[in-house]
C-alpha cells in the first residue's frame, strides 16, 4: 500500500504541476497587473470590514476559517520538511510561491464569490460551483467536487492528527505503550487522539457558524503567539540574519540537495501550506457577506501572505538560526548536511521543536506541541468546511439525507488512522489529495480566463468603483458576466429598494 501511495504521489507531483502552479500564479500576476502589490492596504482595510448576516459571516472570519486550512501542520512540519529533503534553498520557492499564489488566490475567490448560491440559509460556493456556471461544464465540477471530498475527507486530515501525535510524543513521551493493529502506539497518543475527536465532532456537528466563531479567536492569537516566539529567537541572533537570508537565496539556485529538490519540495510544500491554486480557499470565501466579490479575493490574497511570508517564514527562521536541521538525499535517504540527531524524522515537527527548545528548553517543545495541536486541529475544521461544501453541491444530483453525516464520520475515523500511522505515508497521502485539487483547480480556473475573464473584470469594476469614491456595489449584467445568479437577484432586489443606481446598458 504504501508502495502504491509512493508511486501516485510522484505521478500527480510531476514537474509539469510544479510549473503549472508557478505559471498559474504568474499569468493571474501579470493580468490583475500585480494586485497583491497593489491593493495591499486595501486588502488589510478590508479584513475589519463589519459585513455579516444570518446567511453568512463576515470578511474576517472567512479569512479566519480559510487561514485555518491554510496555517497548519504544513507551516510547522511542511517547512521542516521542505528544508530536510530541499535545503534551505527550498524556503525561497515557497516564498515565490506565495507571492505569485496571491494572485491565484484572489482569483479563484473571487470566482467562489461570482457564483456562490444560496442553499437551506448558507451562503455556498467553491470551484464546483464556478466550474459548472463559468465553463459549462458539469462533469468537470462533479469531479471536482468528489476529489475534494476524497482529499478533505479521507487524505489530509490524516495530516494534521499525525504532527499532533508526534508532538505529543515528543513532549511527554509515549506513556504506556498499547498494541494495535497498526503497531505499539503510547498512550499519551491515545489520549490526545479521544481529546479531538470529542471536540472535533462538537464543532462540526454545529456548522460553519460555530467553526468560524471558533477559528476567529483561536487561529489568530496562536499565529501571533507563533510569529512572537520566532521573533525573539531572531531578536537573540541579529548578527546571523544577513547570513541566512544569503543563504537561503544562494542555495535556491545551487541547493545542496539539489537545484530541483529545492524547487520541488519549495512549491509542494509551499502549495500545501498556502493552497493558493489548490482550490479550497473558495470555499469559506464565498460563505462571506460583501459588497463586491473582488473584496473577498483582495482579503483571500492577503491570507497566502500571513501563511507563507509571516508563519512559514518564522519556522523556517527558528531552525535556520538555531542550525535544528539534516538534509537529506530524498531517493537514498543518504544524509548531506547532518546538525541533529540522524534518526530525528524530516516529515514532523521535531527540527522546529528542537529549535525551540535550544532557546526556550522544555517550554520551547511544549509551546509547539500546543501550536500544533490548535493548528492541525482548526486545519481539521476547515478540511470538514470544504467535504462539507462539496458534499451539499453533489447533493442537488445525488439526493442523499445521511452523506454529510458520513462525511463526518469518515475524516474522525481518518483522524484516528492518521494518529497512529508513520509520518511518511501518512504525507504522501496528503500530497496525493493537494496535488488531485490543484490539477483540476488550476486548470479550470485557467480555462475560465479564456472563456469570460470574470475574476479580471471584477477587479476592473471594483478599482473604478473605488476611484470614483463609491458606492461599491456588483452587477454582473452590467459587467457581461452571465449566471450569477445570486448577485443577479441582489441586484434586483437593490434597485427595488431603490438603495443603488438604475441599471445601466451592458458593456460591450
Amino acid at each position: 500500500m504504501e508502495n502504491l501511495v509512493s508511486t501516485l504521489n510522484s505521478i500527480i507531483w510531476s514537474p509539469a504541476l510544479v510549473f503549472l502552479c508557478l505559471a498559474a500564479g504568474l499569468f493571474y500576476s501579470i493580468l490583475t497587473r500585480f494586485a497583491q502589490v497593489r491593493h495591499f492596504k486595501e486588502m488589510v482595510k478590508l479584513l475589519f470590514s463589519p459585513n455579516e448576516s444570518s446567511k453568512g459571516i463576515s470578511s474576517f472570519q472567512a479569512l479566519a476559517v480559510t487561514l485555518s486550512g491554510r496555517v497548519g501542520v504544513g507551516n510547522i512540519a511542511g517547512v521542516a520538511a521542505a528544508i530536510g529533503f530541499g535545503g534551505p534553498g527550498a524556503v525561497f520557492w515557497m516564498w515565490v510561491v506565495a507571492f505569485l499564489g496571491a494572485s491565484t488566490a484572489y482569483a479563484e475567490s473571487t470566482l467562489g464569490q461570482i457564483y456562490k448560491v444560496e442553499e437551506n440559509g448558507q451562503y455556498r460556493g467553491g470551484p464546483a460551483y464556478y466550474f459548472e456556471k463559468a465553463l459549462g461544464q458539469k462533469w468537470l465540477a462533479i469531479i471536482f467536487a468528489i476529489s475534494a471530498i476524497i482529499a478533505c475527507g479521507i487524505f489530509l486530515p490524516g495530516i494534521q492528527a499525525n504532527a499532533v501525535g508526534n508532538a505529543v510524543t515528543h513532549v511527554f513521551g509515549d506513556g504506556n505503550l498499547v498494541t494495535t493493529d497498526y503497531g505499539d502506539v503510547g498512550s499519551n497518543k491515545l489520549i490526545a487522539l479521544a481529546v479531538i475527536l470529542i471536540v472535533l465532532g462538537f464543532i462540526i456537528f454545529g456548522g460553519i457558524r460555530r467553526i468560524a466563531n471558533f477559528t476567529q479567536v483561536v487561529v489568530p492569537f496562536m499565529a501571533l503567539a507563533y510569529i512572537i516566539m520566532a521573533l525573539v529567537i531572531v531578536f537573540l541572533n541579529l548578527n546571523q540574519v544577513p547570513g541566512i537570508f544569503a543563504m537561503i537565496f544562494t542555495d535556491a539556485f545551487t541547493a545542496q540537495a539539489g537545484f530541483g529538490a529545492a524547487i520541488g519540495w519549495g512549491v509542494k510544500r509551499g502549495i500545501y501550506s498556502n493552497e493558493a491554486g489548490q482550490g479550497t480557499g473558495p470555499h469559506a470565501s464565498s460563505a462571506a457577506e460583501v459588497d463586491h466579490p473582488s473584496q473577498q479575493g483582495l482579503v483571500q490574497a492577503f491570507s497566502v501572505y500571513v501563511d507563507t511570508l509571516f508563519v512559514c517564514t518564522a519556522t523556517a527562521l527558528m531552525i535556520l538560526i538555531t542550525q535544528q536541521y539534516n538534509i537529506v538525499a530524498e531517493t537514498t535517504g543518504a544524509l548531506i548536511v547532518q546538525n541533529v540527531d540522524a534518526a530525528t524524522e524530516v516529515a514532523s515537527p521535531a527540527f522546529t521543536q528542537l529549535a525551540l527548545a535550544s532557546v526556550f528548553g522544555n517550554f520551547g517543545q511544549g509551546f509547539v506541541g500546543v501550536a500544533i495541536f490548535f493548528f492541525a486541529f482548526t486545519t481539521i475544521l476547515a478540511y470538514y468546511y470544504i467535504a462539507e461544501t462539496n458534499v451539499a453541491y453533489l447533493n442537488r444530483y445525488i439526493k442523499n439525507r445521511f452523506s454529510l453525516f458520513i462525511v463526518k464520520m469518515v475524516i474522525m475515523f481518518m483522524v484516528a488512522y492518521g494518529m497512529v500511522n508513520s509520518s511518511g505515508y501518512i504525507w504522501n497521502l496528503g500530497d496525493i489529495g493537494v496535488g488531485l485539487m490543484a490539477w483540476i483547480n488550476i486548470l479550470g480556473i485557467l480555462a475560465i480566463f479564456f472563456v469570460a475573464k470574470p475574476a479580471i473584470m471584477c477587479l476592473r469594476d471594483y478599482e473604478e468603483q473605488k476611484k470614483a469614491g463609491g458606492p461599491i456595489i456588483f452587477d454582473p449584467i452590467k459587467l457581461g458576466i452571465k449566471k450569477a445568479d445570486f448577485w443577479e437577484k441582489r441586484i434586483a432586489k437593490q434597485r427595488a429598494e431603490g438603495t443603488v443606481p438604475p441599471a445601466e446598458t451592458p458593456d460591450k
